[in-house]
């Protein structure tokens, strides 16, 4: 993205500052196959939504989805991390499913170089199967995927490089097109990733570190200290600012109790973690949450025109649309910003889903453990009419909990990998094993403390509990457990 479009990103940020001072037959469908809609953000978090209950900031687009669908609040990334959450939302499969069986994390570079595929396990990626089901095939947007699994190499054309305005009006002007038969988009936008050039920027020009500079390439167009991109507008003070419109800082801002050293070998390894960490202020902190908000209505006003299209052009009723995000962000829990950790800020996405006729409207779905990357794919084959689909026999269609079918049998875990370890969840619990470090294993209990700010493998308490979890881990990840 070139100089001038990420400066009017920025400006589109400000601009969006005026919005907080608003006031806040079934059948019948099923018998035709859809056109498809996945639309996807980068770095969103579950909570960053206005339909999710965040005060701070409005989402009418993804509001309108949730409303006129299902929501799924406890939906997870397969991998908090770019490439490999993304790996998984296109084949269906674990990231490191393509590399060797060692049992180690799979890095986010490393995920780009994969170049050995099995022609077989080709056959199975979303594109090829939809092509295969004469489905036309579009992609817009970010990438970000190996060479071997790229849009043009699955099937799909290619829309437009550009995850901003120009894609919102290339998938416009797709939708307007004479269709004969049904058709996938997946419209990948950027925002509110470009959150992550803020610390970016921060350590580029605080150190003399020309390595950072090399390895980290920020956003040309992002201003180079934080302080900088966020000023408050005239006539608006300090204190009402602060008071009315910033968001405060998060519950869990502390580092955790006892932090695992694979969090601090995270933090240390990066230089604009370990800046933010030290050096931020609680004033820059609540700065950074500020424009994390701004940056998700962002994307939130270029996903708007997708679905005024669709309504526009009378195609809205037969059509299945699908919004998530690859990941989460920290946003200044445990005094971290980016992603990569298995924190519920990072590792949990939004998950909606809307088909007007056929998913009842206004779902929320506090139970049922969704994967965006092992779901996505056997989700978007069941509605495309493909029978005996070819999926990874882990992930699960969610056809029949989207249109609220009774007695759903679901499974009761669900895992997620990541570059510094695995993790499973279960009903209230979370526990997570490390690849390094003295403390590799936690227990955590969202329901006594939903903001992590604790540990409880050690608690007499939960020996039970740490013990089924010990059991479910070994089902998800055999060849990653030693206990």
């Amino acid at each position: 993205m070139n100089v001038k479009s990420r400066r009017e990103l920025i400006g589109s940020i400000m601009a969006g500052f005026g919005s907080l001072f608003l006031t806040a037959e079934g059948n019948a469908a099923e018998s035709k196959r859809p056109n498809i809609i996945y639309i996807f953000t980068d770095q969103q978090s579950a909570t960053m939504m206005s339909c999710a209950g965040n005060q701070w900031l409005k989402t009418p687009a993804m509001d309108y989805i949730a409303q006129n669908g299902i929501r799924f609040e406890r939906a997870y990334t397969a991998n908090p991390v770019c490439v490999p959450a993304r790996i998984s939302m296109m084949t269906g499969r674990f990231p490191t499913a393509f590399v060797a069986p060692s049992g180690s994390a799979l890095e986010n570079d490393d995920s780009l170089r994969i170049s050995k595929i099995d022609e077989k396990v080709k056959k199975t990626f979303l594109g090829n199967q939809l092509k295969k089901a004469g489905y036309d095939l579009a992609y817009g947007g970010k990438v970000h995927l190996p060479d071997l699994m790229t849009p043009e190499r699955t099937g799909f054309e290619m829309l437009t490089a550009s995850a901003t305005e120009e894609l919102s009006q290339a998938c416009v002007d797709y939708i307007k097109r004479a269709h004969d038969k049904p058709y996938c988009l997946i419209a990948s936008f950027i925002n509110p990733h470009d959150i992550c050039f803020f610390a970016i920027k921060d350590v580029r020009y605080a150190t003399r570190d020309q390595v950072v500079v090399k390895e980290k390439k920020a956003g040309p167009g992002v201003p180079k200290k934080l302080k900088d991109a966020i000023t408050i507008p005239e006539g608006v003070t300090d204190d009402e600012f602060f008071g009315k419109y910033c968001p405060p800082l998060p519950p869990n801002y502390a580092p955790q109790q006892d932090e695992p050293e694979a969090i601090k070998g995270m933090v240390k390894d990066e230089k604009f973690r370990l800046l933010a960490r030290q050096n931020y202020t609680d004033r820059d902190w609540r700065l950074h949450r500020w424009a994390y908000h701004r940056l998700t209505e962002v994307a939130d006003r270029q996903i708007q025109p997708i679905l005024d299209a669709l309504k526009a052009s009378g195609q809205e009723d037969n059509t299945l649309i699908i919004f998530s995000s690859d990941h989460g962000d920290h946003d200044a829990s445990h005094r971290l910003e980016h992603k990569s950790s298995l924190y519920e800020e990072s590792a949990r996405i939004p998950f909606l889903v809307m088909y007007k006729g056929v998913v009842p409207a206004g779902q929320v779905d506090t139970t049922h453990l969704i994967s965006n990357g092992l779901d996505l794919l056997p989700t978007i084959l069941d509605y495309a009419g493909i029978e005996n689909a070819q999926t990874d026999d882990r992930g699960r269609s969610l056809r029949n909990l989207i249109e609220g079918k009774a007695s759903v049998e679901w499974r009761k875990s669900l895992g997620v990998e990541s570059q510094i370890g695995r993790m499973v969840v279960s009903g209230p619990y979370k526990y997570i094993r490390y690849d390094k470090g003295a403390v590799q294993e936690q227990l955590m209990d969202l329901q006594k403390d939903p903001y992590e700010t604790k540990q409880f493998a050690d608690d007499p308490a939960h020996a039970e509990a740490l013990k089924a979890m010990r059991k479910e881990f070994k089902a998800w990840f055999p060849q990653a457990d030693t206990k």
